[in-house]
């Protein structure tokens, strides 16, 4: 579904990626770990053509997404849908709005049907008639439910989650966590989680990618990531800071 070969990206001097590859299967759950400022994000949104390398390739179902142009971008990103880390709702719109707010862009659907489909996905991630409030009239774990529904109005082949339980509570966290789940099961998904929350890792990782020193330093199943020997995968995944570096 989804294959990275020798990708390498820097910011001016930066770098920040250096020939990551790796595959992802269809329907697969894989999540993507490693600490702060590490290049997660930044890979994610390679995945969805937002940012372009510097080298390597990036294939999507096969086609390959570096150097296409703006209009066959758009038709590889039907195939996506994500949710950005702050739910990225316009505080302007209704809840409606927001989630049906590229059919209404494009005008692609009548409005009973986007009213339809609205209804259908806020159902899917039990928000039931909420369709007529504003996003600051809702939690912090409404606004990522709200965001996921925008993601998956268009029945996507591929979820990414950008951080999606960031800012939550545990009981909360645990709720997207098993929405995330629920997703990927009933629409068929292939689901890609960046994250950091090592809960949400175990629960919701089939396959399991560590970020370190801008390339794929470990990768396995939950149970191999979590049972490592490795001292950089232990102190990561237990939360352990090595006294003989320096943290900001």
């Amino acid at each position: 579904m989804i294959e990275v070969r020798n990708l390498t990206k820097h910011f001016g001097s930066n770098p920040v990626l250096k020939d990551v590859s790796f595959r992802i299967e269809k329907g697969e759950s894989v999540v993507i770990i490693g600490r702060s400022g590490c290049g997660k994000s930044v890979l994610l949104k390679h995945l969805i053509g937002l940012l372009q390398p510097d080298a390597g390739r990036v294939l999507i179902e096969s086609e390959d997404i570096v150097g296409m142009g703006e209009r066959e971008l758009l038709r590889v990103r039907r195939k996506f849908g994500m949710l950005f880390q702050s739910a990225a709702l316009f505080d302007s719109m209704t809840v409606a709005e927001n989630v049906g707010f590229a059919f209404r862009r494009e005008r692609a659907l009548p409005s009973r049907e986007i009213r339809q489909r609205v209804a259908e996905v806020l159902e899917m991630v039990d928000l039931p008639g909420i369709e007529n409030k504003k996003p600051s009239e809702l939690s912090g774990g409404m606004r990522k439910r709200v965001g996921l529904a925008r993601a998956i109005i268009y029945r996507p082949a591929i979820v990414l989650y950008d951080e999606p339980t960031t800012g939550l509570d545990p009981i909360v966290s645990d709720s997207i966590d098993q929405l995330i789940l629920r997703v990927r099961d009933r629409l068929s998904v292939t689901t890609v989680v960046v994250t950091h929350d090592m809960r949400s890792t175990r629960r919701l990782g089939q396959r399991i990618l560590m970020l370190h020193n801008r390339q794929i330093y470990a990768a396995g199943t939950a149970d191999e990531i979590f049972h490592s020997s490795d001292p950089i995968v232990r102190r990561f995944i237990e939360g352990v800071s090595d006294p003989k570096e320096l943290y900001f």
